[in-house]
């Protein structure tokens, strides 16, 4: 397969572009890779440090250390999207995010706050709770409802690529062209995000989701490939099993592991590293920016 050659370098990788967004009134510059948190408000997320109580004073503890440690995005997400995680309501997902998006969003008014979900009704109840994007792990294909909402809600939209749901994206690993299809996918889902109106638009591909362990590598390898689409690219990493299952270790072990790919992800081009870790996420990207910048 050949792929199409660029002939920028790694010195062009730290923001080609100036990047800015539309949130709630404010305009938004992004001048350097950005950091989103991730909070799990679940039980049952793959990696357990990651889950949390809804307890106001632990929830408020996570976002203080996460925002000290360098976060400029908190994650808020009530459904885990591991393997084969258990389906739940949506009634049961707003109650997980609803109050902590408050608590948050209250007591640190500065930071941007994402809520992590695929249904179009939670989308609207987090921005409603003082969310200011939405973080769709579908890109609109479970929730025919989503695009509308988020037109209507006017708020930055990151659409990741999957085949599939949760509970059965591990059996939908076929592609003829990965790297094709997963563009071919960016590109329709755009042209029927731009018929709504929406502006701000970054793009996932994905890690973890629908791909074998050699599928991830070969994309994170080919990362660059998605500056074409001119979009911010959010990658996401962390302690995924594409790190721990190569290195025969646990999710808590895999820190080293994912900073080393966060590295490469930057120096491919990434502009927002999604991350259980924020504090060794900021460090990677003080030294990526002292190489690059």
């Amino acid at each position: 397969m050949s792929l199409i050659s660029f002939p920028s370098t790694i010195e062009d990788k730290l923001f080609p572009q100036k990047i800015t967004l539309q949130i709630k009134g404010r305009l938004i510059l992004w001048d350097e890779p950005q950091i989103m948190g991730v909070m799990n408000l679940t039980p049952d997320s793959f990696y357990a440090g990651s889950r949390l109580k809804l307890n106001k004073e632990e929830v408020l503890g996570r976002a203080q250390q996460m925002i000290t440690d360098g976060a400029d995005i908190l994650d808020i997400g009530g459904y885990s999207s591991r393997p084969g995680a258990a389906n739940i309501s949506i009634e049961e997902e707003i109650q997980r995010i609803e109050d902590p998006i408050h608590w948050i969003s209250e007591e640190f008014p500065e930071i941007i706050i994402s809520v992590d979900t695929f249904r179009s009704e939670v989308a609207r109840r987090g921005i409603e709770a003082g969310a200011h994007m939405v973080n769709d792990i579908s890109g609109g294909s479970l929730d025919p409802n989503m695009y509308e909402t988020i037109s209507e809600l006017s708020v930055p939209y990151i659409i990741m690529h999957m085949q599939g749901t949760p509970q059965n994206m591990q059996g939908k690993t076929d592609y003829e062209n990965i790297l094709r299809e997963i563009l071919n996918y960016f590109s329709e889902k755009l042209h029927i995000i731009r018929e709504f109106g929406i502006k701000d638009v970054i793009i996932d591909p994905g890690f973890g989701f629908a791909k074998t362990l050699e599928q991830n590598y070969f994309l994170l390898k080919n990362l660059e490939l998605f500056d074409m689409i001119n979009l911010p690219i959010l990658v996401g990493l962390s302690r995924k099993s594409m790190i721990y299952k190569l290195l025969k270790v646990e999710p808590s072990e895999a820190l080293n592991g994912t900073t080393a790919l966060n590295m490469v992800a930057l120096m491919k081009g990434a502009n927002i590293l999604r991350v259980h870790d924020v504090k060794e996420a900021n460090e990677t990207r003080k030294l990526f920016k002292q190489l690059y910048a």
